[in-house]
């Protein structure tokens, strides 16, 4: 019997995860991959004086390391990727469900990002969320970020830490968000309610804070999906801010409210 066109795309999509890889580097990006027993780790390339400054962290995971010429360094990595005589490939990791991660927190916060699609954006953000208590960022799976080394390496070992969770359809994601008691709010520069005006009265609540990408913004699905559509206050008349920037501050706001 065939199977339906979707349980074969199904199997595709899971044997093509299983076998993606990431190359992360950088002394601070691979030290923090070391010590992290969540991530599967592959093969490690250091150069001699990397080793030195990362043998304790190496000899914690376990993982013979392959001492490279620092002038012929082997790892696929970009030309222009700072790596420091250190690299490492890895699976991404697996955080499991919104459900897995997003019940259960004493005051939730989730940041949601639209088509954000620059790795530093997203590194800052993950950084952003991690010191202000997020429960986790949440991504489409495709036209934005994936987990790189340029990514890990903006985010300053966040991305062990701070579950990014990548999702087929963003509109499904906020409203299993809101099935779960999230309050859901897409940031939009022309919106009239305030971030404070829209968390009046919630102190503590669940709040799914949702961001698009700098210029085209939230897609049209996505605003009709979240709850309320609001701004941050600028001092004057400013273009608009960087979406890390945007994330940190709303993200902040929702604390105090």
């Amino acid at each position: 019997m065939k199977k339906p066109k979707w349980v074969v795309e199904k199997e595709r999509a899971r044997k093509t995860s299983a076998s993606e890889t990431v190359w992360l580097f950088g002394l601070h990006a691979v030290r923090d991959a070391l010590e992290n027993p969540r991530r599967e780790k592959l093969q490690l390339v250091v150069t001699r004086n990397a080793a030195d400054k990362l043998t304790d962290a190496i000899a914690a995971a376990g993982i013979e390391p392959e001492i490279a010429d620092p002038r012929k360094f082997p790892a696929p990595l970009d030309p222009g990727s700072v790596h420091q005589g250190a690299a490492m490939e890895v699976r991404p990791l697996q955080w499991g469900s919104i459900e897995d991660v997003c019940i259960g927190a004493e005051a939730p916060r989730v940041l949601c990002l639209d088509r954000v699609t620059d790795p530093h954006n997203v590194g800052a953000i993950l950084r952003t969320a991690e010191v202000l208590g997020a429960s986790a960022v949440i991504a489409p799976r495709h036209h934005a970020a994936p987990e790189t080394g340029a990514l890990a390496k903006a985010a300053s070992g966040a991305l062990e830490r701070q579950p990014y969770l990548r999702v087929r359809n963003l509109a499904e994601a906020i409203s299993t968000l809101r099935d779960l008691g999230y309050l859901t709010l897409g940031l939009d520069g022309e919106a009239d309610l305030t971030v404070e005006q829209a968390l009046d009265g919630r102190q503590g609540g669940a709040v799914a804070l949702v961001l698009g990408a700098e210029g085209p913004g939230l897609r049209e699905k996505t605003r009709e999906t979240v709850d309320h559509l609001v701004r941050i206050v600028p001092a004057g008349a400013f273009g608009s801010l960087n979406v890390s920037n945007a994330a940190a501050i709303s993200l902040y706001a929702s604390r105090r409210g």
